[in-house]
């Protein structure tokens, strides 16, 4: 049997690969060159758990002192310098190895926060923040409003993910039982959400305040 010690850095690791992936894909997409390709896949892939790790105390946090999260984010990013094309065609698999990656990094951040003692709702929020914390830095630095902003329940699937790891400790369930439940949890309701197009509500903009949106808008960028 895998102990907990061992499973949270195959998450971890696995996540980190999906995420840099991700995340090399939209630098390419805006003609990074390959070092800005690497920096922003290492970010993307490794900066929601810096965050958790700096949070919670576990300093200096595992992806700078642990050769193996810069590795497999720079594989993760020449992978797709060489290999854009086909991984570009690729969309549809690349969107549920992301599904796939903020499922790892949910339970796995949500794990970590508790066993250093933070309460349940803290290790929960940690757990999302371990998720959706690289994407928001990806589009910070490529001037994008951030996915998890506007994306179909992205951090809502994180969250649940993170939940269900908190609400198993609690009740003293097995963490390999809570970690596959939460992720499965997670996993499937970002792959719903895509394929559904579901999101949470949005406001209603009468044209008038959309127009005027739209003006203030191009006045700012004149």
């Amino acid at each position: 049997m895998i102990r907990i010690e061992t499973f949270i850095p195959i998450l971890d690791l696995g996540g980190t690969f999906v995420f840099a992936s991700s995340g090399a894909v939209a630098a390419v997409n805006r003609r990074l060159d390959i070092f800005g390709i690497l920096v922003v896949a290492f970010v993307t892939g490794n900066f929601g758990g810096i965050t958790r790790d700096v949070l919670i105390g576990a300093v200096p946090p595992a992806a700078l002192i642990d050769g193996r999260y810069l590795l497999v984010s720079v594989v993760a990013g020449l992978i797709t310098f060489f290999w854009y094309a086909g991984v570009n065609r690729l969309r549809m698999p690349v969107l549920m190895f992301d599904a796939a990656g903020l499922a790892f990094f949910a339970v796995a951040g949500a794990q970590k926060a508790t066993e250093f003692g933070l309460n349940p709702v803290a290790s929960a929020l940690l757990g999302m923040l371990t998720g959706i914390g690289g994407g928001m830095m990806r589009d910070v630095l490529l001037t994008e409003i951030p996915q998890v902003l506007r994306s179909d329940l992205y951090a809502v699937a994180a969250l649940a993910g993170a939940s269900v790891v908190v609400i198993g400790d609690r009740l003293g369930i097995a963490y390999g039982t809570s970690a596959t439940l939460g992720g499965a949890l997670c996993f499937g309701l970002r792959f719903m959400a895509i394929k559904h197009r579901w999101h949470l509500p949005m406001a209603h903009l009468s044209a008038q305040s959309r127009a005027g949106i739209d003006r203030s808008n191009n006045t700012k960028s004149e």
